[in-house]
């Protein structure tokens, strides 16, 4: 019969790190995702005026199109939408998780071995950086 090994409970400090490991890689995955979002796209600016108009004309085809024609123009509308919704800014939200950024930056890139150089290629700036106690070199 074999043997089966007993497994230990986690203390609740163990628990409580883990919990501290996932809330503060969220915070860093959540601010260099919104660095991502604001990275300025190649092309023409569209200006929420012109993506509402856009909208509108597709809503006045819709009554009159056929029945493929309506469905590239729902999918459309669905497009436009979720491009209004996105133009309405923010950067209330990006403040909020660059603060969260802040607080747990530090920590974050010394458990995981990220140096300043890597996270100012992942589009991090200097200032932010300054902010969360990460200096250009280990001295």
């Amino acid at each position: 019969m074999p043997t089966t090994r007993k497994r230990s409970a986690m203390t609740p400090e163990h628990k409580e790190a883990l919990a501290a490991g996932r809330a503060s890689g969220l915070a860093v995955r959540r601010y260099l995702e919104a660095l991502e979002q604001g990275k300025p796209r190649r092309g023409r600016k569209v200006s929420p005026d012109s993506i509402a108009k856009k909208l509108a004309d597709v809503e006045a085809e819709l009554v009159s199109a056929d029945a493929l024609r309506r469905l590239h123009l729902i999918q459309e509308r669905t497009e436009l939408r979720a491009r209004l919704d996105d133009a309405g800014g923010s950067e209330v939200d990006r403040t909020t998780l660059e603060a969260e950024f802040v607080k747990v930056a530090r920590e974050y890139g010394g458990r995981k071995g990220i140096d300043y150089a890597t996270w100012r290629e992942a589009g991090v700036s200097p200032e932010v950086l300054q902010r969360a106690g990460i200096a250009r070199s280990k001295a």
